[in-house]
C-alpha cells in the first residue's frame, strides 16, 4: 500500500500542483509519504528486534498522519483541485494509517506473549 501511495502521491505532486507548489507543499507531501516506505521498510530489516520493529512503525505511522496533513492542506487552500482525487488519496492514507496500526498493536501483543513472567 504504501509503495502504490508514494507512487500516486508523486504523480499528483507533479503533474496536478500548481508551480509553485512544487517546491513547497509538493516537496512536503513527497518526502513525508517516501518517509512512510523508508520506516516500514527499515523497520521490517531490524523485525528480529522487536521493540526496534515497532519504533519504526511508529515513525511510519506518523509520516502517514504527516502526508494526511498535506494533503488536506493542498486541498483547503485549493492547490489541489481534483476532489475526486483528493478523496482517493486520503481515503488510502487512512486505510494505510489503520493498517500500520493494526501492525504495531499485533506486533506489540505478540511480543507480550512472547515475554516470560516477571519473577516473584
Amino acid at each position: 500500500m504504501s509503495r502504490e501511495l508514494v507512487v500516486d502521491i508523486h504523480r499528483m505532486s507533479v503533474e496536478k500542483l500548481p508551480k509553485f507548489e512544487m517546491y513547497e507543499q509538493g516537496s512536503q507531501i513527497r518526502r513525508s509519504v517516501k518517509s512512510v516506505k523508508a520506516n516500514i521498510v527499515e523497520g521490517y530489516g531490524r523485525k528480529r528486534y522487536q521493540r526496534e520493529y515497532i519504533r519504526f512503525l511508529i515513525f511510519a505511522h506518523a509520516s502517514c498522519d504527516e502526508t494526511k496533513d498535506h494533503l488536506e492542506t493542498l486541498f483547503e487552500t485549493g492547490s489541489l483541485k481534483e476532489e475526486d482525487l483528493y478523496r482517493e488519496l486520503h481515503s488510502r492514507t487512512e486505510r494505510l494509517s489503520k493498517a500500520l496500526s493494526g501492525l504495531i498493536k499485533a506486533i506489540e501483543a505478540r511480543s507480550c506473549q512472547a515475554s516470560p513472567p516477571p519473577n516473584e
